[in-house]
């Protein structure tokens, strides 16, 4: 399907991954892009070509007559619960994270042809000590990546039963431009913009981090392709494969920008259910959907700093990898 066909439903725009994922798309010639929100929450940037929605994601007939009236040709669901160090309650957490996901494939099953794309974590896998890869079991305690999993496994039955074309991307750890979290990077700016130190796991976890516009550069690339036609789901890892200790790579992000922030390694014990060793073997991405990473995670880490931390005068690193 080209460019110019696409009718696209977003959720999740104004998190990380899905505000990079808008933008991206935003270059399309006449692209229609329905973004749906959260009650109460709001874009950090809008768009004139892109049509906004506020919507109760639980109300699964509303979400049906909304994507019947727009009648997109992919709905990309990125939007989840619990992905910030203060997670919600357990089971609201849960209930969002399955029960929305298979509303809005239901609801997708509805419209003939329509693609899904549901954007995963690879924090579901089971940890292999080893870079993971899509065949590996889903499995494990950490909460995010439970909900996640169990909404993997869910979404891929129901696009089997209902002849869904579904897409699941399952991404490692990532951040950039619009990560106002409380996660790693942005904790670490926030960290040396009010000049205190930074504390820290001992930084023994193996890590596979990537540019958030990577990531959302691979959903448009799923999104290009869609699923054979009759074939069963594609599922993707998106990471940068590479197996680097934690501490070895915000070393290296703190070197490049030249950040003045004092790290404290061991000041802080691993989360609960925290795996030790969480990389993504990324083999099927780069030969199905031509794609792997491009940019330096520095960088990606540099240009959040000039948006949400000004006050911090850092080195511009290398772009590319």
């Amino acid at each position: 399907m080209s460019v110019k066909s696409q009718r696209l439903v977003l959720t999740g725009i104004t998190g990380t991954l899905g505000r990079n994922l808008i933008e991206e798309v935003q270059a399309w010639p006449d692209v229609k892009v329905l973004a749906l929100l959260r009650a109460g929450s709001s874009p950090a940037k809008t768009f004139p070509s892109t049509e906004y929605e506020e919507i109760e994601f639980f109300d699964k007939e509303r979400i049906t007559s909304t994507l019947q009236r727009f009648q997109p040709t992919c709905v990309v669901h990125c939007a989840a619960s619990g992905m910030s160090f203060l997670r919600p309650a357990w089971f609201d957490m849960v209930r969002f994270n399955v029960d929305v996901t298979l509303n809005f494939c239901e609801s997708v099953s509805r419209i003939p042809g329509c693609h899904f794309v549901f954007v995963s974590t690879g924090l579901a896998y089971r940890d292999q000590g080893r870079p993971l890869r899509e065949e590996d079991p889903l499995d494990t305690q950490h909460p995010y990546g439970a909900s996640k999993a169990a909404a993997d496994i869910l979404v891929r039955s129901a696009a089997a039963e209902f002849g869904v074309p579904l897409t699941v991307l399952r991404p490692f750890s990532f951040s950039g431009l619009g990560d106002s979290s409380s996660r790693l990077f942005p904790s670490l700016l926030r960290a040396a913009a009010e000049k205190r130190p930074f504390n820290m796991s001992a930084g023994t976890q193996v890590r596979d981090h990537c540019a958030a516009a990577d990531i959302a550069h691979a959903i448009v690339l799923a999104i290009l392709q869609g699923p054979a036609s009759g074939q069963p789901a594609q599922v993707f890892n998106l990471g940068s494969g590479s197996l680097q200790p934690l501490r070895s790579l915000v070393e290296g992000v703190v070197e490049e920008l030249g950040l003045e922030v004092s790290l404290r390694f061991g000041e802080r014990e691993l989360i609960q259910f925290e795996p030790k060793h969480l990389v993504g073997d990324i083999a099927l991405a780069r030969t199905r959907l031509e794609w792997q990473p491009r940019l330096n995670v520095a960088y990606a880490i540099w240009q959040l700093a000039r948006e949400s931390f000004p006050v911090l005068k850092l080195n511009e690193p290398r772009q590319s990898l």
